[in-house]
């Protein structure tokens, strides 16, 4: 991206991807597209975006490889052992209402069939969503709720109300999963104020949705996709 882009609207880098893929998520049951079409281009579209206004901001760089590839196994495991431990947890008006919407393990017979469908999802959920999240909560709205100059406070600055406003956002945009959602938002918060790095944050989320999306296909969870 221009460095003038950059200076002029200095959130952009690490709001618009995110942006773009909540209204993906939004506009998804209205696509005209077949889904062998449409999540192809999703994922296509996403990454031109990430690439086009984000790659001078986006570092992969880690410093705790090891510990984060750990942290990301805990809060997959974290992530299912509800569902496990208690099958009839989520039947619960806490995690299914009108506002959090209804569960389901219904998929479209397209993305059992084809394999380009499948790996759009798996593509989308490790590489893509990992590093516009990550942009998004831990790299920009951490640092914005300190201050709106963000640039100016270091990445992984702790604040109390910036530590639990984004965990509890970040749990929100996962609907019935609100629960574990806390857990890995805090997490994720805990992992970027001891690291201070955003690639290791950025592993560790794509290490559990890795995590995630092997044990979607292989167990046929699909609810945990929808």
């Amino acid at each position: 991206m221009p460095t003038s882009f950059q200076t002029r609207w200095p959130s952009l880098p690490y709001v618009l991807p995110f942006a773009v893929f909540v209204v993906f998520l939004a506009l998804q049951q209205y696509s005209p597209l077949s889904v062998t079409i449409d999540y192809p281009l999703r994922v296509v579209i996403l990454a031109v975006v990430l690439w086009v206004f984000s790659r001078n901001v986006i570092d992969l760089r880690c410093s705790q490889t090891l510990w984060t590839v750990l942290l990301g196994v805990a809060v997959f495991a974290i992530w299912v052992a509800p569902d496990i431990l208690f099958p009839a947890y989520r039947q619960y008006w806490l995690f299914q209402n009108s506002m959090l919407g209804h569960l389901n393990n219904k998929v479209p017979s397209e993305v059992l069939t084809s394999p380009i469908v499948l790996w759009s999802r798996i593509i989308r959920a490790v590489v893509l969503v990992p590093i516009l999240e990550e942009l998004f909560w831990r790299g920009w709205l951490m640092r914005w709720i300190i201050s709106p100059r963000f640039q100016e406070v270091k990445l992984g600055t702790y604040s109390p109300a910036a530590f639990w406003i984004t965990a509890v956002l970040f749990a929100s945009e996962h609907g019935g999963y609100w629960d574990v959602g806390l857990i890995a938002g805090i997490a994720y918060n805990w992992w970027m104020i001891r690291t201070k790095s955003l690639g290791d944050c950025i592993l560790a989320h794509a290490v559990t949705n890795a995590c995630l999306c092997w044990y979607v296909v292989a167990t046929h969870h699909w609810e945990y996709w929808n």
